[in-house]
């Protein structure tokens, strides 16, 4: 049971200081509070990068397991937030290093082609979306982590420098190097694709 000092708040809107403070009466509470509040915004941090809705949820577990190992994590310097979007970054890049390696070797090996000719067509309405997704995932990681941010997530700048652990400045200037990136890819505006999604 919460102690009647804590605010009777839903999990996902404690904040870092007050999970902190519960943890020096509750650590198991507040590893749980810990959880629901970041949960679902790592899930979709880690998607961005694997591109696997399973395989993200399977990351973010993991990272919390790692989290729970943490000596530091309730102290109260320890940047919470910044540590788990680290973790989950550096999992979440080993897991699609992984999957090339393994994705070599599968494709030296003879297959059969699995597509029947009706799972050819395309579903108009999704097309653009597609379109975006295929060409996001040529860029780079940090080209592809910043625009996810900034238009899946809709951050702004500065929540996005908080996240990233990099200057404001360096938000900017990455995000239009991304966007013109994601333009040459393209070959054509990328503006009313990124509005689009």
């Amino acid at each position: 049971m919460l102690s009647t000092e804590m605010p009777a708040l839903p999990f996902n809107q404690w904040s870092e200081a007050q999970i902190k403070a519960l943890a020096a009466r509750d650590a198991r509470l507040a590893a749980e509070i810990l959880f629901a509040r970041y949960r679902e915004r790592l899930e979709f941090h880690a998607w961005g990068i694997l591109r696997d809705a399973q395989e993200a949820r399977d990351a973010v577990q993991e990272v919390f397991i790692k989290a729970m190992r943490e000596p530091r994590l309730f102290e109260e310097d320890f940047k919470t937030q910044a540590w788990l979007y680290r973790v989950t970054r550096n999992l979440c890049f080993n897991i699609v290093r992984d999957r090339r390696r393994r994705g070599g070797i599968l494709a030296a090996m003879p297959r059969e082609s699995a597509r029947a000719d009706d799972q050819v067509e395309k579903v108009l309405s999704g097309e653009q979306q597609d379109e975006m997704l295929e060409a996001v995932k040529k860029l780079s990681v940090d080209h592809r982590a910043i625009l996810m941010l900034r238009y899946y997530e809709d951050l702004s700048y500065a929540e996005i420098a908080d996240r990233l652990q990099i200057k404001l400045g360096t938000v900017m200037s990455r995000l239009s190097r991304a966007r013109d990136r994601l333009e040459e890819v393209l070959g054509r505006p990328a503006a009313p694709l990124l509005a689009a999604s």
